[in-house]
């Protein structure tokens, strides 16, 4: 593709992109202020899941569900999201996992101050943590426990940025001792292929890719302490290191 040509449809992209998200944004505040005799956050799920298809169908995505452990869900427990991250498209891609549960990204503090979406974030029960401030940090943890009893499963990409090789990096601790502290599942998720659809820190997109998504083995962190949190942290992230490695092949 020639660069004039790439640039045109990197910008076609992000445009569709952006008025995808000033759509589903409205209304997901709409919602937050309407009535209806469908709950709140049923709603905000299916906006939700919407909004992450439409900006799949925007680059022309086919997405492959892979759950080789027969990992599920049960009601009234804590779960927690984690996988790797090599691609700004992880974002919608995460939503494909479990479609019927209520799952929202743990994001910067600072995305809750961008116009429009950084409102329509926190209507929906988007969470963040502000590492910055241990304060306001000890009381963000608080509001993502009292989420997580409530029904919402976090996302949290533990390696804190995303991949430029594909390769795992290290992984920080927070989201563990999260997982600790609630007594939570965490169910490993690899995605392999988001980055050709966009590389990190690129603005080099490709249509028309297959995504595939393999939802690992549950890991119970209630078996470990705070003692034994590497212990966690690393089984977590060999769990993913090896279904990096998963191809239709090799499911069981």
């Amino acid at each position: 593709m020639s660069s004039l040509r790439q640039k045109l449809n990197a910008f076609s992209i992000i445009l569709r992109s952006i008025a995808i998200t000033i759509r589903d944004s409205c209304l997901i505040l709409y919602i937050s202020f309407s009535r209806s005799s469908v709950s709140p956050r049923l709603r905000f799920d299916r906006r939700i899941h919407r909004w992450a298809k439409a900006l799949l169908n925007v680059v022309n995505a086919s997405v492959q569900i892979h759950n080789p452990y027969k990992t599920h869900l049960t009601e009234n427990h804590p779960y927690i999201l984690m996988s790797n991250h090599t691609s700004l498209y992880d974002i919608p891609l995460i939503f494909e996992v479990f479609p019927k549960n209520s799952i929202r990204m743990i994001a910067k503090k600072e995305l809750f101050q961008v116009p429009l979406w950084g409102k329509a974030m926190k209507a929906s029960e988007f969470l963040a943590i502000d590492r910055k401030n241990s304060t306001q940090a000890i009381k963000d943890l608080e509001m993502v426990r009292e989420k997580m009893q409530d029904g919402i499963i976090p996302w949290i990409a533990p390696e804190g940025t995303r991949s430029r090789d594909g390769k795992l990096g290290v992984f920080k601790k927070g989201g563990f001792m999260l997982a600790l502290q609630t007594g939570a599942t965490i169910i490993p998720v690899t995605i392999k292929g988001a980055a050709r659809i966009l590389p990190a820190k690129t603005l080099n997109f490709k249509k028309h890719q297959t995504v595939d998504i393999i939802i690992g083995q549950a890991i119970d962190a209630t078996q470990y302490t705070v003692a034994t949190r590497l212990q966690l942290l690393k089984a977590v992230q060999q769990a993913i290191e090896n279904d990096l490695q998963f191809t239709t092949e090799t499911s069981v």
